[in-house]
This record gives structure tokens, C-alpha cells and sequence, in this order.
């Protein structure tokens, strides 16, 4: 059978089910008259029989309304069997039946349609839904619907006063609930805010014009910059999309706080020339010319003495944790030097090394894998100790005198540089010398320090100018350094990056509050420090806590001065 013929046949049923409708109510309509004159006659009231005129106009009306869902079901089948199932889908689990009833009796919801080839935009969640779809904003733009939504986010119920983190939530000072919906928006409105210049990783971006003269837009309160304005700019720049919040310092004003002394318990009797804080806790060490070593558990208010070792014949000038933490090594102007054992306690004297003089030991440094320490020699010789057997296993020799020294921060390679104002690239698996150049404007360096990460150095001289250099950079013949630091009147003594780079301590011992921090990205000095007030004196050593929320200065006055930093949650 043809398809022309199907619709006929259809057709034909289609006016049946009309003609006999029709004669239906012909023939009931003498006998719905026959009922109303007895009735009328009966109660003899006129009102009643044209209310009984009125019933029968509305079953009318609702059988004629029949008929016509019938007709519009009958084309629907019609559609479905020659175009496919569009619109009543086969549902899983259900058979697909397909019956021929004279009547059909169907709810409201279940004759209504939903034509989803017409239009994609359309919404499958309530009006009240924040992210509908086909809703337009006040810019033209159509939003998106999300993918799933929790019913549950209206219920929960969010305290954002409690929780630091939570109080840059608040729209009112005194505001301290709010629903979980409106804690997720302000949650999305914030990490737009500070989230900028993400307007490439739009779907919707290629409908919208990149010469646009509009800076920003504004989406439910949140205001988006638009940095980028084509998608080309992101190309141009090595700057990170996506910055995470407490990730990048911003110049200027360094936001800090003093608290208590870290060895208020116990301070110490002469200058304090070494801090250093444990890799693993919130242990703080500190030693100084009164030959005593003390442990300090830092939390910023109490800082409760652990434990002191007193070492009766060296007044220290050095000491520093073995990166693993299982070890101090302790030095001074002595031809020996200790190891302390933490867990143990024992105190160990090792030296003199076998077959060297030297006088004194109090420079050193120890390798970020915690297998080699390496102590300035005599004569421009670097000597290289096992920390394990503590036994000398090589020598580095310099064409001048040695003066400061420093591990990479993979502990393959030591820069080493002296009274020849050269920077020495050494191999510490083959030991030898795979690069050398001039720093810059140095005449004689008197201090070096590497970044954990991100491959610089910095080279320090006598006349307080401080190089910083990129350190692949260097090695491939680029003398210039990338930045020149003309901030210290005197000669640098000792430097410090922190965890992230992003801070640079530069230091100098004979001047008063003679303490930079300098802000890597922008190379510039942060403003506020050193405080006003003078309090660092002589500063002697410094060191940062391992996650950066903490700094700790000691200075000629036997005070370890401690500093909160609070761009860093973590201590």
C-alpha cells in the first residue's frame, strides 16, 4: 500500500468518526427536548431549562474538542510511521503500542508536545532555574544551562563568618548565613573576579566581536574584564591564565606582622648567625657565638623551647639542618666541626679532614638531596664531605680565593664564587668545571643563593650590588644579568629566596636594618619593609618557613625577630 493510500484510508476513517458523531447528537438531542419540557413542566421555572441549555452546549463543546485531539493524534501516528519517531519517543523498558480506539481518554500533560527540533535553547528546568537557557541578558547574550543542579543547595545552609576564608564572601558586614545557592553564586562571582581575561575559553566568543570597545560585563553582580581582546594577545604573553588564589604576590606593600620572638623563652647571649627552619616541621633553629644550639616549636604565639645542645669548644658560626631533617651540621672558626643527631641526640666531632689544614670550616653548605656538604677551603679550594661516612670525597679548586657557594636546586651542580669576581659552574658527578663568567660589576663576591625553582641566581659583591642572572642564561654565554640590585650601601652578606621565588632577602651585616626584600617578578624592593621602627638592629641570619607564612630574622642583639607573612596561608 502506497503512502497516498494510507492517508486516504485515514482521511476516510477520520470523517466516519465525524458523520457519526454527528448523528449521535441529532439523535439524542429529541430526547434531551422531550426531558427538559418535563422537566420545565414539572417545576415550571424557565431559569432551569436554559441552564440545561447550557450543559448541553458545553459537552458539545467538549466532544467537538475531542474529536479534534483525535484528528491531532491521528496526524502525530501518521507523522511518527513516515518520519520517525518525533513526538512520542520510545521509551526503555516499554513496549511500543500502537491502538485504534473510537475514544481516548488522556490527561492534560500527556497530550502535551515538546517540538525539540525547532529549537535547541529550550530549558528542561523550572522558570525559577538561575542558568536557563534561551533567556536572554541584558547584552544579548544567551546563557547556559547547566548540566546538573542539586536540589539540595537551597536547603544547606552556609555560615560565611566563621571561616577567614569565607568572610570575603559577605555583602553586609553584619551578615553571617546564607543558602548554599546563594553561597555557590557568590562563590562563582568571586572566581571571576579574580580570574580575568578567560573570555577565549568562551563557546560563545566566536559569536562576539573582538573589536569590541567594552571592558568589562557585568553577569549577576560579577564584574569580568575582558584583558584579552583577541585571541591572538594570548600568544604574546608567557603569563599565566588562570591564577589561583595566595599564588601571586603583587608588588608594592608586602602585608605582614610581627608576633612573639621565636626564642623568647630562651634568647640568646651574643649574635644569632644562624636561623633555619625544619623541612618536615615547625621546628626553628638557632645558634649563635654563645656555643648553644637550641630547638624552637613555632606557632607564633607561644614558640616553646624543645631542646639546647651546648658545645663547649666552638662558637658557632654556622649550622644547618640535612634537608632529610635527621641531622644539624655545626661549624665555626675551627679546623673541626659536629654533626648532632635529632632523634638520638648524640653530638659527633669530625675532623680535621684527612689531608687538609684548613683553619677554619665556618662556611659550608649542604646539597638539597642531603648526600654532599661542601666547606670553603684555603687557597680557592672547595672541599666536598660525605654526609654519610663524613669523610672527604673531593676537592674543587678555584683560580682565586673562595668566598660563597651554593647548591642548585637539583643538588647535581654548586656555583661558587670569590676574590677573582668570577661565577663558577661546577659538575658534581664528574667534578669539574663546566662553566665560568665574569659577574657583572663585582670585584669580589662575597655571597650566592639559587631559587627552588624557576633556574635563578643571585651573585652578591663587596660593594653591595646584586646581580640576578638566569641561570641557563649564564650558561649559554649571556653575561648581562637580568636584573641589577642597587639597594645596599655595603657588602652582601647573605641572601635567601623563599619557597616560591617570588622573594628575594638580600642582606648586609654592617649596616643598621641593612634587610631588602625584593619582589622577583617586578624586581622591585617591597615598600614597607624594613619596618620603620628600627627593630631588626644588626640582622645576622634570616630564613623562611617551608610553606612561606612565616620569617624569621636573628639579629647582633641575640633575638630572633619573628614575622608573619600573610600572602601564605601555610606556615
Amino acid at each position: 500500500m502506497s503512502l497516498i493510500s494510507q492517508n486516504a484510508v485515514i482521511k476516510d476513517r477520520i470523517k466516519k468518526k465525524k458523520k457519526s458523531r454527528r448523528n449521535d447528537d441529532e439523535g439524542e438531542e429529541p430526547s434531551l427536548l422531550e426531558d427538559r419540557e418535563e422537566f420545565s413542566e414539572q417545576e415550571g421555572s424557565d431559569v432551569d431549562a436554559s441552564v440545561s441549555h447550557k450543559k448541553k452546549k458545553k459537552r458539545n463543546d467538549a466532544e467537538a474538542k475531542q474529536m479534534l485531539i483525535e484528528e491531532e493524534m491521528e496526524m502525530q501516528k501518521l507523522g511518527s510511521f513516515l518520519f520517525g519517531s518525533v513526538y512520542s519517543p520510545v521509551e526503555f523498558g516499554k513496549k511500543n503500542k500502537v491502538e485504534d480506539q473510537d475514544e481516548v481518554d488522556l490527561d492534560d500533560s500527556e497530550l502535551f508536545v515538546m517540538d525539540r527540533s525547532g529549537n535547541d535553547v529550550v530549558s528542561d528546568y523550572g522558570e525559577d532555574s538561575g542558568y536557563q537557557m534561551g533567556i536572554n541578558d541584558e547584552d544579548g547574550d544567551k546563557q547556559r544551562k547547566p548540566v546538573w543542579l542539586d536540589d539540595e543547595e537551597e536547603a544547606t545552609v552556609v555560615n560565611i563568618s566563621k571561616a577567614n576564608r569565607l568572610r570575603k564572601l559577605r555583602k553586609e558586614e553584619d551578615e553571617t548565613v546564607i543558602s548554599g545557592t546563594a553561597y555557590v553564586s557568590r562563590l562563582r562571582a568571586h572566581h571571576a573576579k579574580l580570574n580575568p581575561g578567560t573570555d577565549w575559553a568562551n563557546l560563545d566568543s566566536k559569536y562576539k566581536s573582538y573589536d569590541s570597545d567594552e571592558e568589562s560585563e557585568v553577569d549577576n553582580g560579577a564584574v569580568v574584564a575582558s584583558e584579552y581582546k583577541h585571541v591572538d594577545d594570548i600568544l604574546k604573553t608567557n603569563e599565566e591564565l588562570v591564577v589561583k588564589r595566595g599564588v601571586r604576590l603583587l608588588p608594592g606593600i608586602l602585608e605582614n606582622s610581627r608576633l612573639v620572638d621565636a626564642n623568647a623563652e630562651d634568647p640568646s647571649n651574643g649574635p644569632v648567625n644562624s636561623v633555619q627552619f625544619h623541612r618536615n616541621h615547625q621546628l626553628l633553629l638557632s645558634a649563635g657565638l654563645d656555643r648553644k644550639l637550641r630547638f624552637f616549636q613555632i606557632d607564633g604565639k607561644r614558640n616553646k623551647m624543645m631542646d639546647s645542645i651546648f658545645i663547649e669548644d666552638c662558637p658557632i658560626r654556622n649550622a644547618s639542618f640535612l634537608p632529610d631533617g635527621t641531622q644539624v651540621i655545626v661549624a665555626g672558626r675551627r679546623k673541626f666541626f659536629y654533626s648532632v643527631d635529632i632523634s638520638k641526640g648524640n653530638v659527633d666531632k669530625i675532623g680535621p679532614l684527612t689531608g687538609r689544614d684548613e683553619k677554619s670550616l665556618e662556611v659550608f653548605e649542604v646539597s638539597p638531596d642531603s648526600r654532599t656538604i661542601a666547606f670553603l677551603g684555603n687557597e680557592g679550594y672547595i672541599l666536598l664531605v660525605s654526609t654519610k661516612t663524613k669523610e672527604l670525597i673531593g676537592t674543587l679548586k678555584m683560580n682565586g680565593t673562595a668566598r660563597s657557594l651554593a647548591f642548585t636546586d637539583d643538588g647535581q651542580q654548586l656555583i661558587s664564587s670569590g676574590g677573582d669576581g668570577q661565577v663558577y659552574h661546577w659538575d658534581l658527578r664528574t667534578r669539574t668545571c663546566l662553566h665560568k663568567g665574569v659577574d657583572e660589576g663585582s670585584i669580589n663576591g662575597t655571597a650566592l643563593c639559587t631559587a627552588p625553582v624557576g633556574g635563578l641566581f643571585a651573585a652578591g659583591s663587596s660593594s653591595g650590588i646584586v646581580n640576578v642572572y638566569n641561570r641557563d642564561e649564564f650558561l649559554g654565554g649571556k653575561r648581562k644579568p637580568i636584573k641589577t640590585l642597587e639597594h645596599l650601601k655595603t657588602e652582601v652578606n647573605f641572601m635567601k629566596f623563599n619557597h616560591d621565588a617570588q622573594i628575594l632577602a638580600i642582606c648586609s651585616r654592617m649596616q643598621k636594618n641593612s634587610l631588602k626584600l625584593v619582589h622577583i617578578p617586578s624586581f622591585t624592593v617591597f615598600s614597607n619593609w624594613p619596618p620603620g621602627n628600627k627593630t631588626l638592629q644588626y640582622p645576622r641570619s634570616l630564613d623562611f618557613s617551608p610553606g612561606g607564612g612565616f620569617m624569621a630574622v636573628g639579629n647582633a642583639a641575640g633575638k630572633v625577630l619573628l614575622y608573619k607573612l600573610h600572602h601564605y596561608q601555610q606556615a
